[in-house]
């Protein structure tokens, strides 16, 4: 039986995620991931570094390369393909055009989009680290089962759509907060 204080101080109200009443179970996952993710930011960025390039900018070298396998990519399809806005892609791609990595061209169809593909140099440059990425990923996933990575590759596309979600809903409570004055700063600073 969950007593009112209880279920108010959940982390979560989902029966999903409650065992026995308690989100105890969920606040790990929560923090396994939030250790996961830290890791796998930092693995990123070290494989930029070692060619050189910021861990994004790595980030967007690769997506471009493994994208335009399928089709010409534009702007905003690498920037929905990496959950970052248009206008930064544009800016960190700008910098890899300048550094001869990735190249820019208008659509042949539609003159208002702008296609990029990485060049020679760009692929050159990602051939180099190919050791490496295979290794450190082969480390990164060496417990997973294929089964395991498939089911992973799932929930992982389910939670990044929720996650722009839950992403906009706390950035209205932020902006909320910080409309709303406080009503004893000198209480609150004291404390």
């Amino acid at each position: 039986m969950t007593s009112l204080n209880s279920k108010q101080s959940l982390t979560i109200t989902n029966p999903n995620f409650l065992v026995d009443g308690s989100d105890a179970e969920f606040r790990s996952l929560i923090n396994l991931m939030l250790y996961f993710s830290a890791r796998l930011l930092s693995v990123r960025d070290g494989f930029g570094t070692l060619i050189g390039l910021s861990g994004i900018q790595y980030s967007i070298l690769m997506s471009v390369k493994g994208l335009s396998l399928e089709e010409e990519v534009t702007v905003n399809q690498l920037a929905e393909h990496l959950h970052l806005s248009g206008s930064f892609v544009t800016i960190e791609t700008g910098k890899l055009q300048a550094r001869g990595l990735i190249e820019k061209k208008r659509h042949h169809l539609d003159g208002r989009k702008i296609v990029l593909s990485v060049t020679k140099e760009g692929k050159k440059l990602l051939n180099t680290l190919n050791a490496d990425q295979q290794s450190i990923n082969d480390i990164l996933f060496d417990k997973l089962s294929a089964s395991e990575f498939k089911m992973l590759s799932g929930v992982m596309a389910k939670l990044a759509t929720n996650c722009d979600v839950a992403t906009l809903e706390i950035g209205h409570l932020v902006s909320k907060l910080a409309v709303k004055p406080i009503a004893n700063s000198r209480a609150v600073a004291k404390s």
